[in-house]
């Protein structure tokens, strides 16, 4: 067995100010390296649900952040609408990689989530560096996705006990002793009513990713990942995205191979997100700037 490299982890926050008041995201941050790479779980997961493949990209020298995105996880849960929304999502991740002081970064996602990487390439060009966009969710899977979350719009929203008895009911169990598509399905119950309803809401409401002329434009490198026989993330949509990027490049999974044996696509992201993820020479991460020693504060 082949000896595993092990990264280092820490867990961080930072504030987004918006007209609706001040919230908090929570995040991890994995490995030290110069490239960095933000990792967007799907809708309804917590930031967990990375933590895997985060550990392995970072093992082979990325700087790694999974964020939990406003409403997921350990992050503030408003419960107002107007609070999500795939751009807001997209600006979150800008506003991460203010905070971290990463000038720019490669941006990855699954479903949803590679939606959301989509976005901040066109919210913020200037900051992306590379996407990696696993399963995306655009013409074919939409319906599907409208089929699966409206019933919990509306079971959030007319019937909040039921969001309440799930929440109860698969609290007790154990994360760590049970499979991860059995985690997985626990983390997505672990909600709140109100905040639940309101990001169902805001996302199925809002705009779920950029216009076709808009993903025509975007120019950075791209990793697009297919899943055959996935019935709810088609291969059809991840082919036409790979065709409408300039720089994309088509990554055909085999069935479950993410959960069965993820280790040579592992591989092909680290190898993509080295190759385009390093910070132009003379960049260099800052979290903070250091103080004027001529400022009015100076001797004081």
């Amino acid at each position: 067995m082949a000896q595993r490299i092990l990264a280092s982890e820490q867990v961080g926050q930072y504030f987004l100010d918006t007209a609706r008041g001040r919230d908090r995201i929570e995040y991890t941050e994995y490995g030290a390296g110069e490239a960095w790479l933000v990792l967007v779980p799907p809708v309804l997961a917590p930031r967990r649900v990375q933590a895997r493949l985060a550990r392995s990209l970072a093992a082979s020298g990325l700087h790694v952040v999974v964020p939990d995105l406003l409403g997921h996880g350990r992050s503030d849960r408003p419960a107002d609408p107007l609070s999500y929304s795939v751009t807001g999502f997209a600006e979150q991740v800008v506003a991460l990689l203010d905070h971290l002081g990463a000038q720019q970064a490669v941006v990855g996602g699954t479903a949803l989530g590679a939606n959301i990487a989509l976005e901040t390439a066109v919210v913020a060009p200037g900051r992306v560096r590379g996407l990696i966009l696993d399963a995306p969710v655009l013409d074919d899977a939409l319906a599907v996705e409208i089929a699966l979350l409206a019933p919990v719009m509306y079971l959030a929203r007319f019937a909040p006990f039921g969001v309440h008895a799930a929440r109860w009911a698969t609290r007790p169990v154990p994360r760590r002793l049970v499979p991860s598509l059995v985690r997985r399905t626990i983390d997505a119950l672990d909600q709140r009513p109100g905040p639940l309803a309101a990001l169902v809401h805001g996302v199925l409401f809002g705009r779920l990713g950029p216009s076709y002329d808009e993903r025509r434009s975007i120019a950075v490198p791209a990793l697009v990942v297919a899943r055959p026989r996935d019935p709810l993330h088609p291969a059809s949509d991840a082919e036409s995205l790979a065709d409408q990027l300039p720089g994309a490049t088509l990554e055909v999974a085999a069935p479950l191979e993410w959960r069965r044996s993820p280790e040579r696509l592992d591989l092909l992201v680290t190898r993509f997100a080295l190759e385009c993820g390093k910070p132009p020479r003379g960049i260099r991460r800052s979290r903070r700037a250091a103080p004027d020693p001529s400022g009015p504060d100076a001797g004081a």
